[in-house]
Formats: structure tokens, C-alpha cells, sequence
């Protein structure tokens, strides 16, 4: 995907983490490029653009162990927000830092506004992946879509990769996502990630929303090649998805582990690589273990295995021992056919 360079690329996701404060969402943008980010995301929507402002059952959080729980949507997304008006100071500063910078919308009305805002790229939530009229709206500015996996099945997958394709969209990027918050690493099943790639024919990553570095690094190794993580300035303070977000040493730390990881897949080879020419001298060889008489037998005692590599190879031990030496040798002498 051209727009994406760098390889894995890693996003920071600031979410809510802002706490309605423009400063520190502009913080958060300085803080994530120090520590190496490709890119921030934001998201964009309204409260009243994503649910109801009604308190009835099912919109009260009611999973146990949530973030969230006993709060309604309404709430949550008040609080979770970025403003409208927050966007393109946000982007600014992204850009002043030679960060891509773009956004998820949540609806429509959220793509039109990103388009005059020239975005680089979109972002389609995991719970708005079966949603094909946002999916079609955001294929037809022809820009690259990510698309976070989250709970959808193969089959809606394979229904949401057609309305985007289908509507002009020819740079995909499938994210394996795990959409419980925070996510247990042993829900991540990142044996998916190739799966995907072959599946769909495109480029794959991960939006990890598990604590740490770990999950994410893994996913490198097996062909994630963006990597989404949410990132707050301090955990301390809270935050609406502080618990499963990077504090900035974490975020540095994820940057430099997964791009390792990147470099140290290599390619498939064998006998060994350039540098390690200078360390043969030091694999095992045939020396003599002890004085040798000419015409002497050679045998265990008189001729070993060992370090270093400058004698004959250790497998001709066995064509060696019973023959006599043609010359008198001393031990320390690195064994030569011309010797026996």
C-alpha cells in the first residue's frame, strides 16, 4: 500500500484519551511521534450520531467487568468524542511532524467531513465493519481502508471486502481484532493473521487492544504489517480506554520491538550469512591431541575433536583413527590429509 511506508507501520490511536482537552490531545500527537509512531487516529462521530439519548436497558452497559459498565452509550460517546472543530488542529500537528494522521468515521456524515479535510486513508471500526452503506460511502473516495476484523465471521468479511472493492476501493488492509477491552491475550488467535491474507489477497495487521507489548510484536512475525494500539499520556489519570493503552516508554518500546521483529524475519538461509564467515574458524575440528611419532597409529588418544575449525573436519575422525602418520607431529597440529 503506498500510503504506508514503513513496515510494520504503527498507528497510535488516541481515542478518547484526550479527556475533552485539545491540549492534550495536541500532547498526545508531540508524545506519539517522539516515540516513533507512523501515524495517530482519531474517530469521529457525535454522540447523537452513534446512539440515543435514552437510559432503557439496552442502552445501559451491562457486561460485567466492563470499562463501562452501568453507563449509557450516550454517555460513554460524549466522553469519548473528539470534537469537529478539534480535527484539523490535530491534523496539523500531525503533519508538522511528518505524521499521517486520519480518523474512523462512524457515519456518513463523518466521511464527508474527513473528505474536506483531505484525509489519507480510512479507518472502519470492528463494530462498523457489516455496516455496507458507511462501507460503500467510504470505497468511493478511493482512498486505502483499514478494516478492523473484530467479531464478524468469515462470510460477513467476505460481504464487507466486496461492497468496498466492488465500490472503488483498491487498498485494503484487514486488522485482526479482538473486540473485548481490555483483550486477553489468549483471544488474540493471531494464527489468523496469515489465514486473512491468503483469504482475502491483501495486506493484513492487527488492532491490538491487549495489555503491553507482546501480543502485537507476535504479530509481526507472522505478517501483520500495520499495527494499530491505543495511547494515553499517563494511565494514572484515567482516560476512556487508559487501561489498554501504551503510556509513551510502553509506545516507544512497542515502535522499536515490532520493527526488530520486522528486520530479524530476513529470508530463508542457510549456511550461515556474511558475518558469520569469520566465526567458522572457531567450529570444531581434527587436531593432534598429543606427540606423534612418524609411522605411529593414529587413534583417540593422539587426535580429538576441538575448537578451533582449522583441521579437518570432525565426520573423518573415523577414516583417520588405525592409520599411521607419514611424519612426526606435535600436538596443537591442525590434521591434513597430507599427514596420513
Amino acid at each position: 500500500m503506498p500510503v504506508f511506508k514503513a513496515s510494520p507501520f504503527i498507528i497510535a490511536e488516541l481515542s478518547g484519551n484526550h479527556d475533552q482537552s485539545l491540549e492534550k490531545a495536541l500532547a498526545m500527537v508531540d508524545a506519539a511521534a517522539e516515540c516513533g509512531a507512523d501515524a495517530i487516529k482519531i474517530q469521529t462521530y457525535t454522540a447523537d450520531s452513534m446512539t440515543l439519548n435514552v437510559s432503557q436497558a439496552e442502552f445501559v452497559i451491562n457486561d460485567k467487568g466492563s470499562l463501562w459498565e452501568g453507563r449509557t452509550l450516550y454517555e460513554l460517546y460524549q466522553q469519548a468524542m473528539t470534537p469537529y472543530e478539534w480535527h484539523e488542529a490535530i491534523f496539523e500537528r500531525a503533519a508538522s511532524h511528518g505524521m499521517l494522521a486520519f480518523s474512523s468515521p462512524f457515519d456518513i456524515a463523518a466521511v464527508d467531513f474527513l473528505e474536506s479535510l483531505n484525509v489519507p486513508c480510512y479507518k472502519i471500526a470492528s463494530f462498523e465493519n457489516s455496516d455496507h452503506g458507511l462501507l460503500k460511502r467510504v470505497a468511493q473516495t478511493n482512498k486505502p481502508v483499514i478494516l478492523s476484523t473484530g467479531m464478524a465471521t468469515q462470510a460477513e468479511l467476505a460481504e464487507s471486502v466486496e461492497v468496498l472493492k466492488s465500490n472503488g476501493c483498491k487498498d485494503l488492509v484487514l486488522l485482526k481484532c479482538t473486540s473485548h477491552y481490555p483483550a486477553d491475550p489468549v483471544d488474540a488467535n493471531l494464527a489468523t493473521i496469515p489465514h486473512l491474507a491468503e483469504l482475502f489477497d491483501c495486506q493484513v495487521g492487527l488492532s491490538d487492544h491487549t495489555a503491553g507489548i507482546g501480543v502485537a510484536v507476535a504479530s509481526v512475525v507472522l505478517g501483520a504489517s500495520v499495527i494499530e494500539k491505543h495511547f494515553v499520556l499517563d494511565r494514572s489519570e484515567g482516560g476512556v480506554d487508559a487501561e489498554f493503552s501504551l503510556e509513551p516508554q510502553e509506545f516507544s518500546a512497542l515502535v522499536k520491538e515490532c520493527r526488530r521483529a520486522s528486520l530479524a524475519l530476513g529470508k530463508v538461509t542457510y549456511g550461515g550469512t556474511a558475518k558469520e564467515q569469520a566465526s567458522r574458524k572457531y567450529r570444531r575440528s581434527l587436531y593432534v591431541a598429543k606427540d606423534i611419532e612418524k609411522g605411529e597409529l593414529f587413534t583417540s588418544e593422539n587426535v580429538r575433536s576441538i575448537r578451533p575449525g582449522h583441521g579437518l573436519a570432525p565426520k573423518y575422525l573415523d577414516m583417520i583413527l588405525g592409520k599411521p602418520s607419514k611424519r612426526a607431529l606435535k600436538k596443537g597440529c591442525a590434521m591434513k590429509w597430507e599427514y596420513i
